[in-house]
This record gives structure tokens, sequence and C-alpha cells, in this order.
């Protein structure tokens, strides 16, 4: 039997912060693995569940025994506070299942952002204006930063998408993946993968997400992968 491994965000740290899907995938894990910290925060409100917890620096290992668990047939949660796809181990588990060429299925289960977290907090630092989004895409682009665009096109806003391609094209490669995620958590969610020099022709619109990978960014089996840089004892780095 196939087993299933989910990657859990489970936000800053109260129950009233996790989403709905993040408690019901704890609640009806086998085992609920990750760093020790992180799983003291969830016990006291899941006290019953069986965990697994791991020491920091011990990221590696902590993967490939939620990898192995799961390939044992087990329903897994690998959990890590705020969104487990942004400084999480949502990466470092499908590099190692394709390392591994585990027979598992893995999902990310998205979280409440520590930037989105404290921003609430502070008001809302964190809009930008039109006249700057240009000169900080290129800014990105130098600087090989992951780029996510909000809102990216519409009838006003025909040609954003188009020009901002063109200007992270002058730093990186034409072959860059792109991610496009059309009502994303909603009943119509779809997705597109596909390269920076033909993003222009990709199907977005208002209700869009893009997501442009930086020069580490890669695709295996439908996902893209952007390496953390890890290595551990046995030699494995994150990196394609």
């Amino acid at each position: 039997m196939m087993g299933k491994l989910y990657a859990v965000g489970f936000g800053p740290g109260g129950y009233e912060h996790m989403t709905a899907k993040a408690i019901d995938v704890i609640k009806n894990a086998d085992v609920i693995t990750g760093y020790t910290t992180y799983v003291e925060m969830l016990k006291k409100f899941f006290p019953d569940k069986e965990y697994v917890a791991t020491p920091m620096t011990k990221e590696m290992d902590r993967c490939r025994m939620a990898v192995d668990l799961a390939a044992e047939g087990k329903t897994v949660a690998m959990v890590s506070s705020g969104d487990s796809g942004i400084y999480g181990m949502a990466g470092i588990l499908l590099e190692i299942a394709n390392e591994k060429k585990a027979d598992v299925e893995i999902e990310t289960v998205p979280g409440v952002t520590a930037a989105s977290a404290a921003a609430s907090v502070l008001g809302a630092p964190l809009m930008t204006p039109y006249s700057l989004i240009m000169k900080r895409v290129d800014c990105a682009g130098q600087g090989d930063f992951i780029v996510c665009f909000y809102n990216p096109k519409s009838k006003k806003r025909a040609d954003y998408v188009e020009k901002a391609a063109e200007i992270l094209m002058k730093y990186r490669d034409g072959k860059t993946p792109v991610g496009i995620v059309r009502h994303a958590g909603r009943e119509e969610e779809s997705s597109y993968i596909t390269t920076l020099d033909a993003v222009k022709d990709a199907p977005i619109d208002m209700f869009s997400i893009v997501i442009v990978g930086n020069s580490n960014t890669y695709v295996r089996d439908g996902k893209m992968i952007t390496p953390r840089g890890y290595e551990d004892k046995y030699g494995f780095a994150n990196v394609e």
C-alpha cells in the first residue's frame, strides 16, 4: 500500500492560526515528525498522537525517516512552523523521495507564513505601489531571488508579466522554471509549469499567481523545487 507523506505548515504556533486542512491532516496522521521545538508546540493541541522528533541540524535524517515511514504504508505528517514550502521541509522531502525512488505520495499543506503573521501585527507594511514594482523586479533578478507575482494580468495590465520576464532574463536563463497556479486553494484550482522565455504565452489572469524560480530551481515529476543547500553525512546535497 502506498503511503502518504504530508509536508504541513502549521503557522505561527497557535491553534487559531492553523488551517482546517493542517488540523485535519495532523489529526489523521499515523505519525507526526518534525524538529523537536515544533513537535513540542503541537503536543499540547494533539496530545494523543505518535510523535518522532529530531533536533536542529538533523533535517536530512528527519526527512529520510519520514519518507521511510511513508514507504511502509503509513500516513506521515512532517510539520514545520509557518509554511512548509517557505524555508521549511517540503523541498527536502521531495528531493529525498526522488533520491530514494520511494513509492510515496507527497502533498504540501500551506500555512500562515511568518511574514504574514508579523505583518498583521504591525499593520500593512508589505504593500508595494506599481511605480516601484518593475524596479524591484530588476533588483530581484540581480539578486537571484525567487519572484512571486500577485494579480499579474488584467485587461488594463495585459503586458506586466511579459515586461517582468524581459527584465529577469537579463540576469537568468530563459529556461528558468515558472509556475502558474490559478484559483489556488479553491475548487477550480489548476496549475501549469512553463519557462521564463515562454511565460508570455501562458494562460494567466487576475486569479493567477506566478512564481519564477531562481538559477537553482528545477522541475522533477511535475514539481518545482528550489534546493535549500543541505548536505548530510551520506554526501547527499540538495542540488540538481
